[in-house]
């Protein structure tokens, strides 16, 4: 079973900060197996900002799932995120996706991560390192979920 995270940003220098990103989580002892095309997306829910770059990785790490999102927030911290306003502008967002089969309920990490089935800019990378992957709660492949959500879009 693997671990997946999705990158995101739409400030500064979008594939730069990305990049930046997964070789701060390698030098965390995180390794970074596979990694999505990086993929241009509109923002969600709060429409008033630029374009993301967003992409999906697949991780393994001898990390709790509560140690990587601290892992997580801490590489945010360190490369200068600003939390504004919520679904809005940011350098760089990591987001915990599916961490195994787990299911996470705790008032700081919801894992699968919420709505993500919702989500184009976390099906469609995630669909194409991953169509296999099962989400733990629909009981639904990756592809499957991609899949419903083209067809409602």
């Amino acid at each position: 079973m693997a671990i997946y995270i999705a990158l995101g940003s739409n400030l500064g220098d979008k594939e730069n900060n990305m990049n930046e990103a997964l070789q701060r989580l390698a030098k965390k002892g995180v390794t970074v197996c596979k990694v999505s095309d990086f993929m241009a997306t509109r923002p969600y829910g709060v429409t008033d900002q630029p374009d993301f770059l967003n992409a999906v990785a697949e991780i393994e790490t001898d990390c709790s799932p509560t140690e990587l999102l601290r892992v997580l927030l801490q590489i945010e911290q360190e490369m200068g995120r600003k939390r504004i306003r919520r679904w809005g502008e940011r350098n760089i967002d990591l987001d915990l996706l599916l961490y195994e089969d787990r299911i996470i309920n705790l008032p700081d990490l919801q894992v699968p991560h919420p709505d993500m089935q919702n989500r184009d800019f976390v099906l469609r990378p995630l669909v194409q390192i991953a169509p296999e992957a099962v989400h733990p709660i629909l009981k639904k492949t990756i592809r499957q979920l991609w899949e419903e959500l083209s067809d409602k879009e």
